[in-house]
């Protein structure tokens, strides 16, 4: 498994999470015993339809990272920082990650000039996320 599929991976499996969150709280309709069977198992096929059909149900990175980096405890910049994307995904961030990282992504550039590295991982990295289902803000994929 390459670095981006740990990333999107990551994010998508926080996204699932965060669908099956709101599930417990129709556990409140067990009031009525008949209808609690129904929904529990399309709750658990809409848990694999995302993964499955991600172009057709978005997964929203900008919450999903904001979330992550609250959940964190740290001052992360997910959407400047390559390294603070990693982070808050709880990834190892290191130069030689993001170098394996940068040959996925097809950089072409020099591997020793790591800023240069880094802005084309962080804007490749959105692109490629939101060419696989994730619905990445605009001003992020200029």
């Amino acid at each position: 498994m390459g670095i981006f599929d740990k990333i999107k991976g990551a994010i998508w499996g926080q996204a699932k999470a965060a669908e099956a969150a709101p599930a417990p709280t129709t556990t409140a309709a067990t009031a009525n015993p008949a209808p609690a069977p129904t929904p529990a198992p399309s709750a658990t096929t809409a848990a694999t339809s995302p993964a499955t059909s991600a172009p057709s149900a978005p997964v929203d990175i900008a919450s999903i990272l904001d979330a992550a980096v609250k959940k964190s405890g740290q001052k992360l910049d997910w959407k400047h920082s390559i390294v603070d994307l990693m982070k808050a995904l709880g990834m190892d961030a290191s130069l030689s990650e993001r170098k394996e990282l940068a040959q996925e992504l097809g950089y072409t550039g020099d591997a020793g000039d790591s800023a240069k590295m880094n802005m084309f991982l962080h804007k490749a990295l959105l692109k490629k996320l939101a060419d696989n289902g994730g619905k990445v803000p605009a001003d992020l994929l200029d």
